[in-house]
């Protein structure tokens, strides 16, 4: 058992997400999902599949550590619209003893196709001084079967991409 999880975790690759609604005061003026949003529905994609490694909301009450994002790039490839329904696919693409490397993709959950990527770096801290800590070992062993797994995926279109504009010598 790891922090109140009785169970032992599969590691789908890559993870899915449940089903979330795109909520009607998530809308900005034309209907459409406001920019800050795709980040909630990243989040909390990101919040059901570090459960399964043992780290989450439950994590803070019991061992008083979390994680935080440290760096993240989201791309907005196609829009949502009030009260459609999504679905996050998640793939560890990295890890170490305190940081996670994350690339996500928001998907229409009816469709398919992908409305909004994410990539970002999560470091593990200690709740109360919020300094970097090192993840406990049960939670680097299921890190390790989650990698293992998605490491068998194709790389994602995207990936490592870098904030980009040419600049334009006139």
């Amino acid at each position: 058992m790891l922090d109140g999880i009785d169970f032992e975790p599969v590691f789908f690759a890559p993870f899915v997400s449940s089903v979330m609604t795109v909520e009607p005061n998530w809308g900005d003026h034309h209907g459409q999902l406001n920019a800050a949003y795709y980040g909630l529905l990243f989040d909390r994609a990101v919040d059901e599949a570090v459960f399964l490694v043992g780290l989450g909301p439950h994590r803070v009450e019991s061992r008083s550590a979390s994680f935080v994002t440290i760096e993240a790039h989201q791309r907005f490839l196609r829009e949502l619209r009030v009260g459609q329904e999504v679905r996050v696919t998640l793939r560890l693409v990295n890890y170490d003893d305190k940081r996670m490397h994350l690339f996500q993709e928001l998907h229409h959950a009816r469709e398919g196709w992908i409305a909004a990527t994410c990539e970002q770096i999560a470091q593990h801290v200690e709740a109360g001084t919020r300094r970097v800590a090192p993840f406990p070992d049960e939670v680097l062993e299921r890190l390790a079967l989650m990698k293992a797994a998605h490491g068998a995926l194709p790389i994602p279109e995207g990936l490592g991409r870098p904030v980009n504009m040419p600049i334009r010598l006139s």
